[in-house]
Formats: structure tokens, sequence, C-alpha cells
């Protein structure tokens, strides 16, 4: 039998975590349909629209990824499950690729395509990935209790 981990955290962080976490997340699926959409129909309306969520999203992920950091790399007396860490992996793979997205967005208008759709999907699907994770870690899989 396998003994039970500690996974009382500070409340307080939890909620801000569980609070803000889902923010970027909209707003980079929120960027991807507007670079799909300016992809089709080279309206500057949706390139102007993306950039402006995706910098929103990458303001609004700093305080649930410093969490994050805190929570799954700083020594604490509980014990972190390997889903967390391949969370954490997968959300910093996503925030490095809005990053470059947001620098592409800079660009003239017509030279960001098609690197913007390529980046929004690779930063929505890293983010969906690391959802699907933390739920499978939360759910109680016996196989994310152990480190």
């Amino acid at each position: 039998m396998i003994p039970a981990i500690p996974t009382h955290r500070s409340k307080f962080f939890t909620a801000i975590f569980d609070l803000f976490n889902p923010i970027p997340y909209g707003l980079f699926v929120g960027t991807l349909i507007f670079d799909v959409s300016y992809a089709a129909t080279r309206n500057v309306f949706w390139g102007k629209g993306a950039a402006w969520l995706v910098t929103t999203g990458l303001l609004f992920a700093i305080l649930p990824r410093l969490i994050n950091l805190c929570r799954v790399w700083l020594p604490s007396r509980y014990s972190v499950a390997r889903l967390e860490k391949v969370d954490f992996w997968l959300n910093l793979l996503g925030i490095v690729s809005a990053i470059f997205n947001a620098f592409v967005h800079s660009r003239d208008a017509y030279a960001m395509v098609p690197l913007n759709v390529i980046l929004s999907v690779i930063t929505v699907a890293s983010l969906s990935i690391g959802q699907i994770v933390l739920a499978l870690g939360k759910s109680g899989f016996r196989e994310a209790a152990r480190e």
C-alpha cells in the first residue's frame, strides 16, 4: 500500500492560482481564434486584436506561473507529483511560445502570417495538455501521487 502524500498547501495561494490560471488560457484561445480569422480575411482588426489578447494573456500569466514555480521547485514538506512538474514544463513551453508570438505580432500586419497561427497553436496545445494533466492529478489517479 502506498502511504498517503500530504497535499495540503496554502489555501490562499491555491485560491489565487485557481482564480488566475484559467484567464491566460482563455486569452490565448482568443488569440488563436483572432489569428485564424486574420489569416483567412486579412482584416487588420483581427491582427491587432490578437496582439492585444496575447499581450494581456502574458500579463495575466505572471502570477499563476510564479505560484506554480514556487509550488513545484522550492523545497517544502509537501511532496510534488510528477504530473505537476509535467504541467509546469508544458505551461513554460506555452508561455515561451506566447512571448515569441507577441514579438511576431509586433511586425507589419502582413508579415506575421503564418507564424502567428503556428505559435498560437503551440501555445494553446501545450496549455490544453497542461490543463488535462492538472485535471488528472486532481482526480486522484494513483500514478499522480507518486514522485
